[in-house]
């Protein structure tokens, strides 16, 4: 009988370390990986990639001229894509986070308004942050979306230069006051006459990534268009 479980260790280990949905935390079936197959079938997908004037590009109307700007899922609180973004972000679930950013590469492949796009970019967080937590989230869902679009990657070169305190609770103006002037370009020239691609885990009031687009342009000669793995109307 013994030698028989340990013909399957896989399957043994998950008695004791079961293999958790990101999405509603029950035991993963055998095949399935990250996301339980109803989390998947309710996934609630925005469709923003495929128009413009899109709820996501009208947040940064008047405030930040972007090319394009999209959002993989609805933000609700207390249901899934919660779930899955606190997985993410706080119980190291960084094989969820690179699933998901292929959710997105899939849906941004052949995509008209980012046909040029050549370099895609993870919204950065301070060095000490991502010491405290071991990784950036934004750069995981980065590294799936270029899993499937295959563009020039930019991890190190938008850099934020000061430690800020969470975003969370904060007004808009709050949130705008704590990231302004926070994010600095290392070398300027390598983004010149490019089509940037910049990445983040969920959007709010667009605050952090105003900032950071704000930065990019006034120091280069290119476009930038975003893309987020969630939208939380506000």
């Amino acid at each position: 009988m013994f030698a028989k479980i340990l013909e399957y260790p896989s399957d043994f280990m998950r008695l004791f370390y079961p293999r958790l949905c990101g999405g509603c935390d029950v035991p993963l079936a055998k095949g399935e990986q990250h996301l339980c197959l109803h989390c998947r079938l309710e996934l609630p997908f925005t469709n923003f990639e495929t128009m413009k004037d899109n709820p996501v590009e009208r947040i940064f109307y008047g405030r930040v001229p972007l090319h394009f700007a999209t959002s993989l899922l609805y933000f609700s609180k207390g249901e899934k894509v919660q779930n899955i973004l606190h997985n993410i972000k706080y119980n190291e679930r960084k094989e969820l986070a690179i699933f998901m950013g292929k959710l997105i590469g899939k849906r941004l492949q052949n995509n008209p308004y980012l046909s040029d796009v050549n370099v895609i970019m993870p919204v950065p967080l301070h060095k000490n942050k991502q010491h405290l937590r071991g990784y950036n989230q934004s750069e995981l869902i980065t590294e799936g979306i270029n899993e499937v679009l295959n563009l020039q990657q930019s991890i190190n070169n938008l850099v934020r230069t000061a430690f800020t305190s969470t975003q969370t609770n904060k007004s808009r103006i709050e949130r705008w006051e704590n990231v302004e002037q926070v994010f600095n370009i290392k070398h300027p020239n390598a983004l010149e006459d490019k089509h940037i691609l910049l990445v983040d885990d969920v959007l709010t009031t667009g605050a952090t990534l105003e900032a950071c687009a704000e930065t990019l342009l006034s120091n280069n000669r290119c476009k930038v268009s975003i893309v987020t793995l969630a939208y939380a109307a506000i």
